[in-house]
């Protein structure tokens, strides 16, 4: 069954990525979707964000109680920790959920309700028509929702620790600014262009071939996050053994 489904997936894939028939109605779908994913799903990323740095400061405040170590460590440790894992890997899981589920219902509902059956009747390439937008958006929008993210989650521990009294500013900002490598930022995005693929591609395979009526759409919509979620993570632990 695995082997079916990856088949299946990959097929699917090869019809997306035809050439378009015509480009200016694409456009237009593109921009729509990127403003689904990328403005629907920006407040969602902000509040998220700046609570899990928030957090992740005082955790890191409370085991690290040795005089041996300085407080500008703190900074340190949770912007890397947001820039390789947290930023990426969080914001990718949360758009999955929202994201996912929308795009699997959506095209489930357009499955069931024969509205495919139309386009490809019309001789529209349906799959590139229906899921080639998302994925560009997709690829586009959540590498910029995860910078938004590790910024949000920085300036949310500097926050979190102030108020709490668990670091000073000046010792949190002296951290981040300390031994900062750029390659981590690239890791970042390798990660968030991988999981914007992801997030759009296999939500969109479950809805396209789902059979029945309302209840099988909720049923692929559950499917597709579960399935989208245990490739993000599977996807987090090969890129940082390649790269890291």
């Amino acid at each position: 069954m695995i082997f079916h489904h990856f088949g299946s997936y990959i097929l699917l894939l090869r019809k997306v990525f035809k050439k378009p028939e015509k480009w200016k109605i694409y456009l237009k779908e593109i921009f729509h979707e990127m403003n689904e994913i990328g403005i629907g799903s920006l407040s969602l990323i902000l509040i998220i964000s700046t609570f899990i740095g928030a957090v992740m400061t005082l955790q890191i405040a409370f085991q690290l109680v040795s005089d041996l170590i300085p407080s500008t460590v703190i900074g340190q440790i949770n912007r890397d920790s947001n820039i390789l894992e947290l930023g990426p890997t969080i914001s990718g899981l949360v758009l999955m959920g929202k994201v996912g589920s929308a795009i699997s219902s959506q095209i489930g509902s357009m499955r069931v309700t024969e509205q495919i059956d139309a386009l490809e009747i019309m001789g529209i390439n349906a799959p590139g028509f229906l899921i080639l937008p998302k994925i560009l958006a997709g690829v586009i929008m959540v590498p910029v929702l995860v910078i938004i993210a590790i910024f949000c989650a920085i300036a949310g521990g500097l926050i979190g620790g102030s108020l709490s009294g668990a670091v000073a500013p000046s010792d949190y900002i002296q951290g981040i600014q300390e031994g900062f490598n750029g390659f981590t930022v690239t890791v970042a995005i390798v990660k968030a262009i991988i999981y914007g693929f992801i997030i759009t591609s296999v939500p969109a395979y479950k809805g396209f071939y789902v059979r029945g009526g309302a209840l099988e759409v909720g049923q692929a919509g559950t499917q597709a996050v579960v399935i989208g979620c245990i490739a993000i993570l599977a996807c987090d632990y090969i890129i940082t053994a390649l790269m890291l």
